[in-house]
């Protein structure tokens, strides 16, 4: 092994490379403290001297003396973690040695950082790179599969009910639209176009320019002239109690029994 815990020379110059460096070791550290645990808990005895579980970057882990050296290569891993192991609960006791894993796993990435000059912008990419994967810990101790159990019914449960945004103006027509019949349904996309072309060069009832596209519009249902909603003093969370719009010059012109009146 070239250097303990060192897992080969200096390769990694970049925040992914020092990610993949950090991912590959933890894979191997995860691997000693579930998969092949019952071999780990044989290699970590007490009567040994100071013993540090170390992971490579190809996704192996070993149970050895820490390194000679000093300083040494990398950051080296929490000394004598076998120590502990008849005195305290096995999970208990594996739970402290992912703490410290993960602890050293952060250790050895940022040393790779300062090493390679990262950064401000540098560092913070790696950490939320690093941040994105469960800790050891939480894989050990199960907390992780917890969590992704609790998370899986929120992914699939996001309401279809449309968000209350500020409204294009082609949104008012759009809810008022009549679903064509099915044999019509291929020229979505020739109407779509034809429809984005007649929003260009719609005007505005009252101020007679089509400014603010992105803007809020609303279309009156007795004339069906478009208007800038700040133009009519309408806002959309007004917009959605009103059952039937009449503009100002049909409100004034003619009978108000369609408006829904608002206190």
């Amino acid at each position: 092994m070239d250097g303990a815990g060192a897992g080969g020379a200096y390769v990694a110059r970049t925040a992914e490379e020092v990610f993949r460096d950090l991912r590959g070791r933890r894979a191997g550290m995860i691997k000693a403290l579930t998969e092949d645990v019952d071999k780990f808990f044989k290699l970590c005895d007490p009567e040994k001297e100071n013993l540090c579980l170390y992971g490579y970057p190809n996704e192996t882990w070993e149970v050895t003396l820490p390194a000679e050296e000093v300083p040494p290569e990398i950051p080296e891993p929490a000394l004598g973690i076998n120590f502990a192991r008849d005195g305290m609960n096995e999970k208990d006791w594996l739970a402290l040695v992912a703490v410290h894993s993960d602890s050293w796993l952060l250790s050895v990435a940022f040393y790779f950082g300062a090493r390679f000059g990262f950064d401000k912008e540098n560092r913070r990419r790696l950490f939320n790179m690093i941040n994105n994967l469960p800790t050891i810990y939480e894989v050990v101790t199960g907390i992780a599969k917890k969590q992704s159990k609790e998370k899986t019914p929120n992914s699939s449960s996001k309401s279809s009910k449309p968000s209350m945004k500020v409204l294009s103006r082609a949104e008012p027509r759009a809810k008022a639209k009549v679903p064509a019949p099915k044999d019509e349904e291929e020229s979505g996309e020739d109407e779509g176009d034809e429809e984005e072309e007649e929003h260009d060069n719609t005007l505005c009832g009252t101020c007679g320019t089509n400014d603010g596209k992105d803007e809020f519009w609303i279309c009156c249902d007795n004339c069906e002239k478009w208007y800038h909603g700040k133009c009519v003093k309408i806002t959309p969370a007004r917009a959605e109690h009103i059952k039937h719009y009449r503009c100002p010059e049909c409100t004034n012109g003619g009978s108000n029994s369609n408006k829904r009146v608002k206190t």
